[in-house]
């Protein structure tokens, strides 16, 4: 009998009925980015970001295809001349015959996706999206998650529980509010999500967990809560919340691809390196 053979197009057919592209955002880039669909598949490497460390791994282990959470084209690009970062890294994929596949929105509003991975690590119960999917009828399916902790537990100690959830990163977690106010209703969403701040379900939650959160909406949406109660602020890093997706998603793909061998690493990629002088 002969030995069963795969192809980057069985990868794409899989991530396709995992993350189907149509459920990504409009301004999202998913899906392939290099590679054919004949190429032979042996070995996946996933990471949340398609950098020159992931790449190097990539290349090192003999991967076929790195697939990432972050499109690496996600804004225009008019060159991949290699005195270009991006052309370097595309070039540098291309000549060592490895692919790159990324599932970015299209992962993040699933079951099992970002959000809901992170709800399930901190005990959430009956997490539901916060803004629900327009493309999917399944109302499971959405942007976000909110639900209840099963006991209340005080801000401080959520967010140690969040801290030991997370791969360490110079910024840790970062909390605005009261450490022994007590929290039940959580708010999250994995990623930056600044952009749900004045949401309803984000407003009438006791704490919402998210990245990336500026300056001014932080600022704005703490002293908004001071006028008519609102939830308190929890910032972690953008890679450490969406790396904990990638984990379920190789056993997903492991589960549906026999014999390939399916890796997630561990290079961190947040970008900062080190931090001093930070308040006690």
């Amino acid at each position: 009998m002969s030995e069963q053979t795969h192809t980057l197009s069985d990868l794409r057919r899989v991530a396709e009925e995992l993350w189907p592209v149509t459920t990504a955002e409009p301004w999202d880039r998913v899906g392939l980015v290099s590679g054919r669909d004949a190429d032979p598949l042996r070995r996946v490497l996933l990471a949340v970001d398609a950098v020159d460390a992931t790449i190097d791994e990539a290349i090192s282990t003999g991967a076929d295809v790195l697939l990432t959470h972050h499109p690496l084209l996600l804004r225009g690009v008019h060159s991949v001349a290699e005195d270009t970062a991006k052309g370097t890294l595309l070039a540098k994929l291309i000549r060592a015959g490895c692919g790159l596949l990324a599932a970015h929105t299209n992962a993040d509003i699933p079951a099992d996706g970002v959000s809901d991975v992170i709800a399930a690590r901190l005990g959430i119960e009956a997490a539901l999206p916060i803004v629900p999917s327009e493309r999917v009828s399944d109302p499971s399916v959405g942007l976000g998650r909110v639900g209840s902790l099963a006991a209340p537990i005080t801000l401080e100690a959520l967010a140690s529980r969040l801290a030991d959830a997370l791969p360490p990163t110079v910024s840790g977690v970062r909390v605005a509010g009261d450490p022994d106010r007590s929290v039940q209703r959580i708010a999250l969403c994995g990623g930056a999500g600044d952009s749900l701040l004045d949401h309803p379900l984000v407003r009438g939650a006791d704490v919402y967990v998210t990245s990336d959160l500026r300056h001014h909406p932080a600022q704005e949406s703490l002293e908004q809560s001071n006028v008519g109660g609102g939830p308190a602020l929890i910032d972690v890093s953008h890679w450490a919340s969406e790396s904990l997706w990638l984990d379920g998603a190789a056993e997903r793909l492991s589960a549906a691809l026999p014999g390939i061998e399916v890796t997630v690493s561990r290079t961190r990629t947040d970008p900062w390196t080190f931090a001093r002088g930070a308040a006690r």
